[in-house]
């Protein structure tokens, strides 16, 4: 994983993608989408705008990728952060994983 990241800047654009893509965008596939994954990949020329990002589960994330990784470091199997700290909470919006609603916010949820 490169620092980019970890910026803002990624924050600020994978948020936006998931506002735009709350479901896996992988035909069949209902889960709440957790990854702004890209079109065309960077390691491919693909660039870091919103227009090559598209929201994905992490089991169809890392099934496009060829990697058996079970879930994202800092993340529950099902993609969503176990701290609700974590840059990933989505800004304390709720994030759909699997079907279900899980509410970020601390502590209380």
């Amino acid at each position: 994983m490169t620092r980019f990241y970890g910026t803002a800047e990624w924050r600020r654009l994978r948020a936006a993608c998931l506002a735009r893509f709350p479901v896996c965008v992988t035909e069949g596939c209902n889960n709440g989408a957790v990854v702004a994954d890209h079109v065309i990949p960077r390691s491919m020329g693909g660039s870091d705008s919103l227009s090559n990002l598209v929201g994905r589960c992490i089991t169809c994330h890392n099934r496009r990728r060829g990697t058996d990784e079970p879930k994202l470091p800092g993340c529950n199997a099902d993609g969503t952060p176990r701290d609700w700290s974590h840059w990933w909470k989505n800004d304390g919006k709720s994030l759909r994983a699997g079907g279900a609603t899980v509410r970020g916010g601390g502590k209380n949820g």
